[in-house]
């Protein structure tokens, strides 16, 4: 079994099928909220670094991600590039936004970190889910292969959010606490119409 299929992440909803199709038209757009994203995953990680210098194996783990993230980043703006698009404005990400306001705030700082984790662990399960879907159904077959590269990478991410939180948090809390993100994401998905112009 692929360690893509949602019953290996865990994701409660599937994409619609049809969600490729429509970034297939809209290829630059995508393109464009995709670089983004990939700016966006690199500044989290830093930000996870700045805020727990003392967690060694955290910065340990997380400092060559900024720089696979960013290396992302370029990879996409040179397909912009190659195909003559250009980067345009940096979007709105509704899903991230919708999850944010689900963070729980009246918690113990200690566990503020695990949170932030699984918040991670979710974005990087969707967008795997999401990249094997372009994988899957893209009409270019090196739009298939680009997509299939990042679609593995982001596996490995979301493995290691996993990873890094049953280091510093009991294995049961770990599972709970994504239990419960899964309930939230799929609640989030339920208010976001898809858009084939958007990565989430």
């Amino acid at each position: 079994m692929s360690t893509t299929d949602n019953s290996i992440l865990g994701l409660k909803m599937p994409t619609e099928p049809g969600w490729a199709d429509l970034a297939a038209m809209s290829l630059e757009e995508i393109l464009t909220d995709h670089a983004f994203c990939e700016q966006k995953a690199a500044t989290q990680c830093i930000s996870l670094i700045q805020r727990h210098p003392e967690k060694e194996d955290l910065v340990n783990a997380l400092s060559p991600i900024v720089t696979e993230e960013w290396g992302h980043f370029r990879m996409v703006w040179a397909e912009l590039k190659k195909r003559g698009y250009s980067l345009g404005r940096q979007r709105k990400n509704n899903y991230v936004n919708l999850l944010l306001e689900h963070e729980p705030k009246n918690i113990p700082g200690e566990d503020k970190l695990l949170h932030k984790l699984m918040i991670g662990a979710m974005i990087e399960a969707r967008s795997c889910e999401r990249f094997r879907l372009l994988s899957e159904k893209l009409p270019e077959e090196g739009l298939r292969n680009f997509y299939y590269k990042f679609m593995v990478s982001e596996a490995g991410h979301y493995r290691l959010f996993i990873d890094l939180a049953e280091q510093y948090y009991p294995v049961e809390k770990v599972r709970a606490t994504w239990a419960q993100w899964l309930k939230i994401e799929e609640h989030v998905l339920t208010l976001l119409a898809p858009r084939g112009d958007r990565m989430h």
